[in-house]
């Protein structure tokens, strides 16, 4: 279905990007890749420059603007970052896709910004801005900073296989606090499919790849307010439309059109990571003991799936919550499988002897790919599955699980 881009967040919740200036190291391998500027003010003391991407798969390589990839280049790489997809759609030539910053102190030693918005590599004829600053200790509304001070931008993109100038709105706030920028683009797209229009988001708004893009049935949101975690369809999940299943097979930029495959299996057949669907059966080896652990050995049970990190300070702090639950419910009808992902095992070890964690824990890793398997973007993140193996509910932590799971167990 074709797509038509509107400004603003619509029915998503926004996420901000950080924004790194070039590093002045000369030894830094991406030295080559940086814009080539002119036009940053004389009168500027402490400049730094540095440059947004708009779309993470369009890498770059040494050439004038540095800001694309050949299909040469690209075959190269691929090769060693499996990551890339073989359907990216590539230019022979080099595209625009980042949008060049710079900012410094004025002369009575203000902090001053200004960005390459015709994105021609000259600062001269862009305006310059006092940053917006926010405190990251008051709760903002992104929605009200982008009304406010979005700038249009310029960048190009490969659409129906001919590189085109698209503008999109950026939004730039500062943080004095910590003395960082961060940015995103206040846009997403809308279309409609037998007769229920949908939302498209792309990556939280950190860039505009529409890679890990969200959708949503727009009747499903509130008049006021943002599309719950429940209604979002990733990637690779399933969306029901008038007793249709569909999976959302993303966004093709090529094209400028969202992607939806009609399933012939009755939802009952389907996994996926979504309340209401049968959870992605996984196997793997526990980390302390080295036993087998499935979950299609655990059906019959309540089962909490939790994926978590050793860095993660939110996963910390629910382990004692975990431990004292775990210890206080019956194992004939209720289990705890942790899933750690990005992290050292001797880190791990230290944790279970720390936390006295006493249920199985298995490492996602490339054999098992189970972090991939389920979506995850961030720790902790969890799910509650019920003893036919289907997924009722997502996120539960601390009293809101304890009582959950209480409920269930009494049934």
């Amino acid at each position: 279905m074709p797509l038509t881009e509107i400004y603003g967040y619509g029915p998503f919740k926004s996420a901000m990007g950080g924004m790194s200036p070039y590093s002045e190291s000369e030894n830094n391998p991406w030295k080559k890749t940086e814009l080539k500027t002119v036009g940053i003010p004389s009168s500027w003391t402490d400049v730094k420059v540095g440059d947004i991407n708009t779309d993470i798969y369009q890498l770059v390589f040494e050439s004038y603007h540095t800001n694309a990839i050949t299909k040469a280049y690209y075959e190269q790489l691929q090769n060693n970052w499996n990551w890339i997809p073989d359907s990216l759609n590539l230019s022979k030539a080099p595209i625009k896709t980042k949008i060049a910053f710079a900012f410094g102190k004025d002369s009575i030693g203000e902090l001053q910004m200004i960005v390459d918005t015709n994105n021609n590599l000259d600062f001269s004829d862009d305006k310059i801005f006092k940053p917006t600053e926010i405190d990251p200790k008051v709760k903002f509304d992104n929605d009200s900073l982008a009304k406010a001070n979005v700038k249009d931008v310029n960048f190009e993109r490969f659409v129906n296989n001919e590189i085109t100038t698209i503008s999109a709105p950026l939004l730039i706030v500062y943080m004095k606090e910590y003395n960082m920028f961060l940015s995103n683009f206040p846009q997403y797209a809308t279309t409609s499919l037998e007769g229920v229009a949908l939302a498209v988001a792309s990556n939280g708004f950190k860039n505009l790849s529409y890679d890990n893009s969200e959708l949503v049935t727009i009747n499903s949101i509130p008049s006021e307010g943002k599309a719950d975690e429940n209604v979002i369809i990733l990637e690779n999940e399933y969306i029901e439309i008038n007793g249709n299943t569909y999976k959302n097979r993303g966004v093709n930029k090529n094209e400028n059109v969202l992607v939806l495959e009609k399933m012939k299996e009755p939802k009952d057949q389907l996994f996926s990571a979504q309340v209401g669907y049968k959870a992605f059966p996984f196997s793997g080896k526990e980390f302390s003991t080295g036993a087998s652990v499935s979950l299609e050995g655990l059906k019959g049970k309540y089962v909490l799936l939790d994926f978590w990190a050793t860095w993660c300070g939110p996963c910390i702090q629910e382990l004692p919550n975990l431990r004292a639950f775990y210890e206080n419910t019956a194992r004939s009808k209720f289990e705890i499988v942790s899933i750690i992902g990005d992290s050292a095992p001797e880190d791990v070890t230290k944790m279970i002897e720390k936390y006295s964690i006493s249920w199985p824990q298995i490492f996602t890793d490339d054999s098992n790919r189970i972090k991939e398997q389920y979506g995850i973007r961030g720790y902790p993140t969890t799910f509650l599955v019920n003893p036919d193996g289907v997924i009722i509910a997502k996120n539960l932590r601390g009293k809101d699980l304890e009582q959950k799971i209480e409920e269930l167990i009494k049934e």
